[in-house]
Parts: structure tokens; sequence; C-alpha cells
């Protein structure tokens, strides 16, 4: 019987006991070292490998696990399973900044990213979202280049504020997005205390094959609350990662995060009709026209053991719906469905889904074959159709269920505008009927102070125009704040 208190003796990768953890194999003490060291070779070369590409935008984040509780019961709306009375299922989350790399602080100024996998009997549900309830474009064509004016400066090698403002003055649907950065969300005092949302709007269809649509919201439990500027940055330099730190000992000491689930559920119907493009990502619908309706609670309770293989290298996708739900004609949805498994491929590998966090608890039954990393068996028939008993579509009981269509000649515009599809009316509203006199003024301080780092005067006059049409008042001040500064 093995001594359960003797250390356990070192092994290479091949599970083979190593005679040394501190000296090469060399010729004699003081000689040279030889080449059929390959215990030596195996650690430098896995060193040389140990990193893989950071996510282009979300690089800097952390994660850990739970469970989802249906509360409510919502199968009027939606058959998944996962939201029927009483299930309780598995989740994963992974909270994280959008510009930074994954040496940056936590405080930065930034949107967070809120991406929540479900680990369902009918296969993994992922819902990829953010702190904010809009985004700065509703068009993927735009995308790239956001996250580029986000990002370093290729001469300099420095973020650029100036960069930033150009881009965003330029694209006047930014405003909605941009009125909710700079203000007190835009720097959570810690994830536990921000919500999440879904952003783009999904289909819900139930068992009767009635259709819906969806926004979700997650509004957390422990309250909203925030980080001033001062206090962000003086927590960039004394804690970059304060909010991975508060995460991590939150659940260490029981103190279990929770979040409510809520959705917004509009008739199909009324799509074709609402005052505002139900679909545009820079949008919200009012909460008066469609209310809040509770669906379940999500809890982390458990921290990852192995940050690289559970949360670096855990994989969000915007493709991965349950049978239930859909996606919607959101343009930028439509893109992230093909993105996201892009990005994956590229970044983990073509199996990226075998890798255990990523590896669905429901049976699968697929016709991928090979590739690097492939560590599941493949067995004959790896081809369909096929009449030696492999794996067969089953359209009656899965259906297709994005059942909605469009019409029309191909063309490169944008949404066709209805009533209320400014884009100025909803960030002025924000500012005037959601925040206080405190609020307003922190916004103005945090633009002017944005404004100050850099921006070019051209752009300057464009930012206080663009703050102009969300609210004369606040424009005004944020000029004269530039003006005195």
């Amino acid at each position: 019987m093995s001594d359960p208190n003797k250390p356990k003796p070192t092994t290479n990768d091949a599970g083979i006991a190593v005679s040394s953890d501190e000296h090469s194999l060399t010729i004699g003490p003081n000689g040279p070292i030889a080449l059929q060291d390959h215990y030596l070779i195996e650690q430098m070369a896995n060193f040389n490998r140990e990193r893989i590409p950071e996510r282009q935008p979300h690089a800097k984040g952390s994660g850990a696990f739970g469970h989802f509780q249906v509360t409510n019961d919502v199968s009027k709306f939606t058959k998944a399973s996962v939201f029927q009375p009483g299930a309780k299922t598995d989740t994963l989350a992974r909270f994280s900044t959008v510009a930074g790399e994954r040496g940056s602080p936590d405080t930065w100024r930034d949107p967070r990213g809120f991406a929540l996998k479900f680990y369902t009997d009918e296969g993994n549900y992922d819902l990829v979202g953010n702190n904010t309830p809009v985004f700065f474009i509703r068009d993927p064509m735009k995308f790239q280049h956001f996250i580029r004016s986000q990002k370093r400066r290729a001469d300099t090698n420095l973020r650029d504020h100036d960069m930033q403002w150009d881009f965003w003055t330029l694209s006047p649907e930014s405003a909605h997005q941009v009125t909710w950065l700079m203000g007190d969300r835009g720097i959570p005092k810690s994830w536990r205390h921000m919500n999440g949302y879904s952003s783009h709007t999904y289909l819900w269809v139930n068992a009767q094959g009635e259709k819906f649509w969806v926004k979700y919201h997650f509004k957390t439990d422990q309250g909203i609350d925030f980080l001033t500027q001062e206090e962000a940055d003086k927590m960039a330099g004394s804690d970059g990662d304060y909010h991975t730190r508060d995460l991590y000992q939150a659940i260490e000491r029981g103190d279990h995060p929770s979040w409510t689930m809520m959705v917004q559920v509009m008739p199909f119907a009324e799509g074709e009709t609402y005052r505002i493009n139900p679909f545009d990502l820079t949008k919200v619908w009012p909460h008066k026209d469609y209310p809040l309706i509770e669906v379940g609670k999500f809890t982390l309770n458990r921290n990852p053991t192995d940050h690289h293989t559970e949360i670096e290298q855990a994989a969000f996708e915007p493709n991965s719906l349950v049978p239930g739900i859909g996606i919607s004609p959101d343009k930028m949805l439509m893109a992230r469905i093909f993105s996201y498994a892009d990005a994956h491929r590229h970044r983990l590998g073509v199996n990226y889904k075998q890798i255990p966090v990523n590896s669905p608890r429901s049976p699968v039954h697929s016709y991928s074959k090979d590739g690097a990393m492939r560590v599941q068996n493949v067995s004959d028939p790896v081809y369909a159709p096929n009449s030696k008993g492999g794996p067969s579509a089953q359209p009656e009981e899965y259906p297709a269920e994005q059942a909605w269509g469009g019409e029309g000649d191909l063309v490169r515009k944008a949404y066709t505008l209805r009533e209320d599809d400014d884009d100025f009316s909803q960030p002025r509203a924000l500012i005037n009927e959601v925040m206080d006199d405190a609020a307003r003024e922190r916004l103005v301080n945090n633009v002017v102070g944005h404004l100050l780092d850099g921006v070019s005067p051209q752009v300057l006059e464009r930012a206080f125009e663009y703050w102009k049409n969300i609210d004369a008042d606040i424009g005004k001040r944020i000029e004269a704040g530039v003006k005195a500064g």
C-alpha cells in the first residue's frame, strides 16, 4: 500500500518517472548538455508552446461554474427543456472586458462581456451577451473597424482616444452605447454588481409551434454598483486583476453571486409593426410596452481549478441553440453565428468542442471526422445518408424553427427606418429619465476627461456636436468643460 503522506513522483507527460527536477543531463557535472535529455527538451518545448492565441475582443476575463434553476413557468413561450418548470441546469459563466489584452487592467472603462453556457440535456446552449442592453453598431460590416478603433495604434502601439471618438462621431448609431459607457455602468464595481443582457433579440418557439421574439435580462441579486473614474484609475495601478480576484474570493468564502433571469416577450407578428425595429442592436424595448417576465436564477458556486483548461479554452458561440430557441433577423447576430465558431477553430483547433469544458453533457452523434486534437472515437459509417445504421436527421421530431423569412432584392442598405428609429432619442431618455443630477454630472466629467486625452481638434468639434444631438444641455456642458480644461 502506498504511503499517502509520501510526495508523488514527478513524471514526464507520458507518466514516466523522472530522476531530477533540477539538473539537466550533461557529460560530467561541468560538461555540455546531452541532446538525448528528452525530459529537458519536453519541458522547454512545452513552455515555448504554452500560450494559445488570445481572443481578439474579450481577451481579459475570468469566470466560474454554477447552475440555473427555473423559478417561473414560461413554457407557453418556449419548449426549450432548459426553461421548463423545475429544470435545473449546470452552467459556466465568463465575464470580460472588450478592448483590453489579457494583461490589461480589469477596471478600464469598457463594456463587459457576459457569456453563459448551459449544459442542457438537449445539447449546449450558449448565450453570449454584455453588461449593456445595446451595442455601438447595428451592421457587422463595421464590427472589425469598431474593434480596431479601440485597440492599439499601428505606429505607437498605444491606445488612442482620438481613434475612438473619430469612429464614434462618424457612426451616430453608437450614441446609445457610448452614453451607457460614459455613465456609471461603464465601470462596474465588480462582475457581481452588474447586470447581463442578451442585447440581441432571439426567437422562442413553444410546443405548439407558436413563435415569440425575446430579449434576455440578467438582474444582479447583489445590486448595481460602480467605480468612479478616479477609483478605477487607482485600482488599475494597485490591483489590475481586481474583478478577477473579487469573483474568485467571493465564491471561495461561500458568498455565491446570483442573477435573476428575466425576458421581454414580443408576439411574433408585432415584430413587423412595432414602432422601433426590434432587431436593431442599438435600441431597447421600453419596459412599459414589454414588461420583464421572470424565468429563473443562475448562481455561481464553484471556482475553476485550472484557469487555462476551464476558462481560457472555454468557447461560447451564439450558434449553439437548442430546440425551442432560434435567431432573429438581427444583422449583427446573424454575423456572430459564423464569426464566433470561426474564431474558436482558429484559436483552439477544429475539435474545440471536445475540450472538456466545451463538451456537451448530452450524447453526440455527429459526422465530424479527424482533424488536429481529435480524441473522441469515430466509427463507420462516417457519411450520410447511409444504410449501415448511422445517425439520421429526424425533421419530424426536430423541425427547423427559424420560421421567418424575407423578400426583396439583394442590397447593401441600412435597416428601413420606423417611427421611432432615430439614433439619439433613446440615449437622451437614458440621460434625462434614468440618470439623476449626480449621475449626469459624472457623465459630463467622464466624457470631458476622455476627450482631453489626445483627441484632435477636428474630432473634438464632431464630438461636441455628437453630444448636443444626444442632449443639448449635456453637449454644452461637455464643450465648456473641454475648453476650460
